[in-house]
């Protein structure tokens, strides 16, 4: 079993609902989730906010956060995930918000460094990864531990 066939199972058995709010996996978290059959059950809906404008106005991320973290962040991926279970009226919502290259990364935050968050009824998990290779790999990777994080927080839960 897939992780997110295990995933839409195990918020089918909880009543549980979904969102998902991307940045760089540009949708992929969405596209793996809405490949499951029966997900229409408890998937309601995926925004991805490529930039700042969108994550403030669609996820209710603060503009101070970014001022202060980046959208490269904890922070704001914490911001985008809570924000989305708030917008879309769901128990979870997962976000992802990184650098996926080739270009745009520093020595504080390099190609690859990406932010995922994962908020479960009012709690919220935060992880950091900094994955290698082109820019479909370092999206392809963050999708999938976006995927384990919400199956992990699912599971603890």
């Amino acid at each position: 079993m897939s992780v997110e066939e295990e995933i839409v199972e195990l918020l089918e058995s909880r009543g549980l609902t979904i969102a998902t709010a991307e940045s760089c996996t540009g949708g992929m978290v969405s596209a793996r989730l809405v490949g499951v059959a029966g997900v229409s059950q408890v998937f309601m809906e995926g925004l991805v906010t490529y930039s700042n404008e969108a994550k403030m106005r669609l996820l209710g991320v603060k503009e101070e956060t970014l001022a202060a973290h980046g959208a490269v962040s904890r922070e704001t991926a914490v911001e985008m995930a809570e924000g989305g279970c708030a917008r879309a009226g769901t128990d979870v919502c997962v976000s992802t918000t990184g650098l996926a290259g080739p270009g745009g990364g520093s020595k504080e935050k390099p190609v690859g460094l990406v932010y995922m968050a994962c908020c479960v009824k009012g709690h919220t998990a935060a992880e950091r990864h900094v994955f290698s290779g082109d820019r479909q790999q370092i999206r392809e990777q963050s999708a999938e531990a976006a995927l384990q994080l919400v199956r992990t927080c699912l599971l603890q839960g």
